[in-house]
């Protein structure tokens, strides 16, 4: 079973590439269907890990949005081709980075070594 401190890991990595990735320009990013799959992956890898973070946890950070992070995956997977690419640009421009940060903190109160976090 991945501990909390991996779910946490898991999510600083998805969101790191997508930013490495996703450029500023909402044209450049609808002109390229190859980094709107690398970008949809990824946040469905965020909604994943999200989902597996224990109770605990998520009720220590009630400022990260949790379910919405979920929600997000669900809608994502099951709605893929309804998506408004233009809402997911906005969404990866305006509130992945106040999450990274958000997540960074969490994981700066792991103990070293531990598996389950802080």
């Amino acid at each position: 079973m991945r501990s909390d401190a991996d779910r946490v890991s898991d999510i600083l990595t998805a969101t790191a590439k997508i930013r490495e990735r996703v450029p500023d320009s909402i044209d450049a990013f609808q002109d390229d269907e190859m980094l709107q799959v690398w970008a949809i992956h990824h946040l469905q890898v965020i909604g994943e890990a999200a989902r597996g973070v224990s109770q605990s946890l998520k009720a220590r950070h009630p400022e990260v949005p949790w379910p919405q992070i979920v929600a997000l995956r669900n809608i994502l997977v099951h709605e893929y081709f309804g998506l408004n690419l233009h809402q997911v640009w906005t969404m990866i421009q305006k509130d992945l980075p106040k999450l990274e940060e958000q997540v960074q903190y969490i994981r700066s109160q792991f103990a070293p070594g531990s598996e389950r976090g802080a």
